[in-house]
């Protein structure tokens, strides 16, 4: 089975994918920490966004790995060392979408996505899982909130990972994401007509799990 979860920063669709994939006893992919480490990786290599060719020829000699654990989140490996927190920091959530955006990137990485999703059951969060990698999944949500709590969300859990940022800066940050995200040429930011959208601002994390688990087993 494979369940698609996609929606904008800040909605919780990581949170909730990944405690409904540790539920079911699927795997777990994450496919935005991939855009986040071929992002790392090209801040480490001094590639801009600017330069595609260059970027994409180093997507294909890039190794990615995920590791899910049974009761902690999921740690992503770039070429072979774990680079799971360095992945979170602000420089890499300021240039994510711009790396995200470029086709031959995407490309490289739905190849390894739909690769790793026909392993095993899997869940899939995202922003075109449901509409471009898994068009047929078996089971599609949209994950959403209100703007400002997303902003508020995501600035909690800025402070709490210790990253002194301003709420401001964060909204800034999310206004220029989802402009990027939805309007992008290649596989934009958008529900699937057969994805089933909730909205989570009112529900806690533990009501948006019980509510998308009725939807599967229903």
């Amino acid at each position: 089975m494979i369940i698609a979860v996609d929606g904008p920063a800040g909605a919780g669709k990581s949170t909730v994918a990944r405690i409904i994939a540790q539920k079911l006893g699927f795997l777990y992919i994450d496919t935005g920490a991939m855009y986040r480490a071929i992002t790392l990786k090209s801040l480490e290599k001094n590639i801009g966004a600017a330069d595609e060719a260059k970027l994409i020829e180093m997507a294909r000699s890039t190794d990615i790995g995920l590791v899910n654990s049974a009761d902690g989140p999921l740690k992503i490996f770039l070429d072979g060392r774990d680079a799971s927190r360095l992945i979170r920091e602000p420089r890499i959530t300021r240039l994510v979408s711009d790396i995200a955006k470029i086709r031959g990137i995407r490309e490289i990485m739905l190849g390894l996505q739909r690769k790793l999703g026909r392993q095993r059951d899997s869940v899939l969060d995202g922003r075109d899982i449901g509409t471009v990698v898994f068009p047929d999944a078996d089971r599609k949500f949209f994950i959403d909130a209100d703007f400002k709590e997303r902003v508020r969300r995501r600035h909690k859990e800025l402070i709490e990972a210790g990253q002194g940022v301003s709420e401001k800066d964060v909204e800034e940050d999310l206004r220029n994401r989802d402009k990027i995200d939805s309007t992008r040429e290649f596989a934009p930011l958008k529900k699937a007509e057969d994805a089933i959208r909730v909205d989570t601002t009112n529900l806690t994390i533990d009501e948006v799990v019980e509510k998308v688990l009725s939807y599967i087993n229903g």
